[in-house]
């Protein structure tokens, strides 16, 4: 039957189901219907008649009897022109772009999408499935607020992949993996899931025969990924997804996903035709004034063109769909700034994008954090967005892991950071609170060898030393790699408990990447893209051999909501941090802090309009003890203040839940060196 363009992809009807895509230059579109994923050819070809199955830009077709389940891909004729930036190859089998499931077959090849020939034999295929038959039972968006947020970066397969992870061999790596250890995430006390990209993407896509493990290079906006699910028929892989959100929101937790929409897995010129070169390339990328060539603004090759209306209405519709069909609660959005170029690649002021996704009815509720900088030069940390948005603050990142290490000119780096990065984000009439702060994510160093290593060690991913960022404000504390010398090892414990504790109590929302809390090492590998591993995963014997420092992040968490200052119960709002809480400054003697560039140590009384004296924080940087004043309320004041946090003492005596610390006696406080502590007063 003719079938209608609206909805765009696969939809289910009582006659079969109808098929829209978009391609405004096609001259004949085929759809290939397949019965099994490895067939070396279609088991129906139908032509779409130009004059009876199109309206306008759209190709569009209703087949009885097709129900879910059913295998397909496209055809499309049109010029093969790239001077003109046509890339039309009706030999290539296509992935609907608004396919909600993709099947993966042994015969996949990247390599065959690349040159020239047929690849039915070696596609990807997409998948007709129906979103209408899960039992959601009463689910819905958690809707935490920011200042009761603290985010868990993962990665869905590394998380359980491990054959120590505990979890059976069948869910080892995949959604329903997940599920098995949340009662994991909920000692910890993170109360959202930062998932690394779940989306379709090509595992195939990297250099040496290694394998894609992180997921940077998307196939499809819609499907999630199919290596992630215990059964490998694609009907069942949104139901196990959906599994995981359901499970995940029973335990308080939100989903948040990391989304590629800056570019595609189909690469530069050289790269495959897999989707959306095949069916409107000069539409879908960003080209160079030679059209024959992509604009690389990601690195990855090709940049898709987001103010473009048609990929603007395919990312809207994408991130609706996750929100109401899988029920997630946010997403993280990788190299964001791409969204400030025009369809010329240039950056412009008030992208259409930026603000129809902060204003899209159906993310009313949805967090929205943006990567606010991409590999075109742009970096819009403290400006990205008008209203909704919050930010990765790579600043406090660089800030937070200088100060720590002792480089100098860092003190009032520090200063800022710890405050929220009002120099960054207080500017204008934008919201305060806008800073995500983390020291470590997927991209980079864990925290245990920020510590650990001088310099990167990426010799397995077979480039030679060039890949992975040179800038890691690490150090080694005297021995690159493992070491077995107690003093050093002291010290990294010190210098990890230091991050940590500025990260989980500074204004913002804090961030954790998996494992820190257990040492997870990769090495020294700061760009494991294409390490699918150990050195990537989860090696929960390490979490068991350093339960004390998993304590200390619980107990951390739980000290960021059990203070009023910091959260507890949303009494006080990181909004508020501006008119009503008042950081009073020191150094070794009160109210005297040492600004100076060669300044390794910062203390502070944080106050509240009421000049109730809430905490007291006294860091040290420098490598000698110092003895710092404490104000009124130790031995000669009213209140008492009581030891919660020393990260130079060993375990339990590292850290106490609020109201249950140490007396303090005395007018002073010696702070080891590399270590901070955390008084509070005996609040009624």
């Amino acid at each position: 039957m003719p079938g209608r363009p609206f909805p765009l992809g696969p939809t289910i009807c009582k006659k079969g189901t109808n098929f829209s895509l978009f391609s405004a230059s096609a001259t004949m579109v085929e759809l290939l219907l397949f019965k099994g994923v490895d067939d070396l050819g279609p088991s129906r070809t139908i032509e779409l008649d130009a004059q009876r199955n199109r309206t306008s830009h759209y190709w569009h077709i209703l087949v009885c009897g097709v129900a879910a389940g059913q295998l397909y891909g496209f055809r499309v004729h049109g010029p093969d022109d790239p001077a003109a930036g046509h890339r039309f190859d009706s030999q290539k089998v296509l992935l609907d772009p608004y396919g909600r499931s993709v099947a993966v077959g042994e015969n996949y090849s990247r390599a065959a999408a690349c040159r020239p020939g047929d690849t039915v034999a070696t596609c990807m295929k997409s998948v007709v499935v129906d979103p209408s038959r899960f039992d959601w039972e009463d689910d819905c968006p958690l809707n935490h607020p920011f200042r009761q947020t603290v985010i868990y970066e993962m990665h869905v397969a590394g998380f359980t992949r491990n054959p120590n992870s505990g979890v059976p061999a069948t869910k080892r790596g995949t959604f329903l993996g997940v599920v098995d250890k949340i009662p994991y995430l909920q000692t910890l006390g993170v109360t959202a899931v930062e998932l690394l990209p779940v989306f379709q993407f090509d595992s195939q896509d990297v250099p040496n025969r290694l394998e894609n493990y992180w997921g940077y290079d998307p196939v499809s906006f819609f499907a999630p990924h199919l290596a992630y699910c215990t059964d490998r028929d694609p009907q069942h892989c949104m139901d196990e997804f959906r599994m995981m959100v359901k499970a995940l929101h029973k335990a308080g937790i939100e989903v948040i996903l990391d989304v590629v929409y800056n570019h595609t897995s189909e690469g530069n010129e050289q790269g495959p035709t897999v989707c959306f070169r095949g069916f409107e390339n000069n539409v879908y990328y960003i080209l160079n004034q030679d059209k024959a060539q992509y604009a690389n603004f990601t690195g990855s090759g090709n940049t898709l063109k987001a103010n473009q209306s048609i990929v603007k209405r395919l990312i809207l519709d994408s991130l609706a769909y996750w929100v109401t069909e899988m029920h997630v609660d946010g997403f993280r959005f990788d190299l964001a700034s791409v969204f400030s170029r025009n369809e010329a690649g240039e950056p412009m002021i008030n992208a259409p994008i930026i603000w129809e996704i902060d204003s899209h009815p159906a993310l009313a509720g949805t967090k929205l954090i943006a990567e606010a900088w991409d590999e075109g030069g742009l970096y819009q940390v403290g400006s990205f967005g008008p209203d909704k948005w919050k930010e990765w603050n790579g600043q406090f990142r660089d800030d937070i892991r200088a100060f720590v290490k002792g480089d100098q000119g860092t003190v009032v780096k520090l200063r800022e950071r710890i405050t929220g990065s009002l120099d960054l984000y207080g500017v204008g009439d934008r919201p305060t609170g806008q800073s995500i702060n983390f020291v470590t994510c997927h991209d980079g160093f864990t925290v245990n060898d920020l510590v650990s290593y001088d310099s990167k060690h990426n010799e397995a991913n077979g480039e030679g030393g060039r890949d992975g960022t040179d800038t890691n404000h690490s150090w080694n504390c005297g021995a690159e790699g493992p070491s077995g010398d107690q003093t050093i090892s002291l010290l990294r414990s010190r210098q990890i408990k230091n991050l940590l504790a500025l990260t989980l109590l500074s204004a913002g929302t804090p961030m954790l990447l998996m494992g820190d809390e257990g040492r997870r090492t990769q090495g020294g590998n700061n760009n494991a893209y294409c390490q699918n591993n150990a050195a990537s995963w989860f090696d929960w014997r390490l979490e068991t051999g350093n339960r004390d420092l998993g304590r200390y992040v619980a107990h951390l968490i739980r000290l960021r909501f059990g203070t009023e200052v910091l959260g507890n119960g949303g009494r006080f709002t990181l909004e508020q941090y501006q008119t009503e809480a008042q950081y009073e400054w020191h150094g070794i003697e009160l109210g005297k802090p040492d600004w100076k560039a060669d300044s390794h140590s910062i203390a502070f009384t944080l106050h509240t309009a009421s000049q109730k004296r809430l905490l007291y924080v006294a860091v040290n940087a420098f490598w000698d003890t110092l003895s710092f004043q404490l104000p009124s309320g130790g031995a000669a004041g009213p209140l008492g203040w009581r030891r919660i946090v020393d990260t130079s003492l060993a375990s339990p005596d590292d850290i106490a839940d609020a109201g249950r610390g140490v007396p303090v006696t005395d007018a002073r406080y010696i702070v080891n060196s590399r270590s901070l502590i955390v008084l509070e007063t005996s609040l009624s």
